[in-house]
């Protein structure tokens, strides 16, 4: 199945040419290329271009959690017919292991895991094993 971006935007100002740009670094093998902007700037919805132009599966990376669910529902909504997808760390907790020579105390390894977080990165799995309309 193809990418079929669905929004009522069209692409405005800078982003026409952004789109463009970053279609043509990515057809030509540019490994390396930043997209800039403000927040509310548009550069979900001018990679959501990029991706529709490239027809390729995606992997989207954050930095943290709030942006990485942010981007999925962003996603998810311009590309309601296509595989869009959720794949975070499904640790709500993570203690380490650790020694303190100090005190001669060591502390165990603990965890704490999101039962659906982890359903989410299974479906996400699967998404990349059986199509090829995926963004993560």
């Amino acid at each position: 199945m193809k990418f079929k971006l669905t929004s009522g935007f069209r692409p405005a100002g800078d982003q026409p040419s952004a789109i463009n740009e970053l279609y043509s670094c990515i057809k030509n093998d540019k490994r390396h290329q930043v997209l800039l902007g403000v927040t509310g700037s548009g550069k979900t919805f001018t990679v959501a271009n990029v991706i529709r132009r490239c027809q390729k599966p995606t992997l989207v990376i954050s930095h943290n959690k709030i942006l990485a669910a942010q981007l999925y529902a962003e996603f998810k909504e311009f590309f309601p017919d296509n595989a869009v997808e959720y794949f975070i760390s499904y640790y709500d907790y993570y203690q380490p292991e650790a020694y303190i020579p100090q005190t001669d105390t060591y502390i165990e390894k603990d965890a704490s895991i999101n039962e659906h977080i982890d359903r989410l990165r299974l479906r996400a799995t699967s998404s990349l094993l059986e199509r090829k309309d995926v963004i993560v």
